[in-house]
């Protein structure tokens, strides 16, 4: 199952519902310091209700700290309202990283820049919305990375 990536999530409940996305997919989620928030926060844990347990969640320092974990054969995908690929359109592999932006600026230009993004993918919306929700993104991807590897142990 591809991983989820958060970089730099600033809003401790939408980190709550992912966490709660992780259970229930069983996609990893990694979280990409620093935060806006504590881990231990109590809107996070309310957020995530008591999800937090059967969650696969790993912190990384950086964003290069994360891309040494995950290895130079994962193939990383920034997800971004500037691309012009549409997340549909990726035939997902296990070993994908599916990476999200902080809510309210989404990522900066030198993480999309980064030699270690495989490609920017982007989630179809009307013209001059600004955004979709970080939690509601990651769970348009990795439901289609999902579906489209049969949703191997979903019911």
């Amino acid at each position: 199952m591809p991983v989820i990536a958060f970089f730099e999530p600033r809003i401790p409940q939408n980190t709550g519902n992912a966490i709660r996305l992780s259970a229930v997919t069983g996609a990893p989620l990694h979280l990409i310091e620093p935060l806006g928030f504590d881990l231990s926060e109590p809107k996070l844990k309310r957020a995530g209700l008591d999800y937090h347990d059967l969650a696969n969640v790993t912190l990384h320092a950086d964003l290069e700290a994360a891309l040494t974990a995950w290895g130079p054969a994962a193939r990383v995908f920034a997800f971004t309202t500037q691309a012009t690929e549409r997340y549909s359109d990726i035939t997902y592999q296990p070993d994908d990283v599916l990476l999200f932006g902080p809510e309210p600026t989404g990522l900066p230009d030198d993480v999309l820049a980064h030699p270690g993004i495989t490609a920017q993918v982007r989630i179809p919306m009307l013209p001059q919305r600004r955004s979709l929700n970080l939690t509601s993104s990651a769970s348009i991807a990795i439901y289609e990375a999902w579906r489209q590897a049969g949703f191997p142990d979903g019911e």
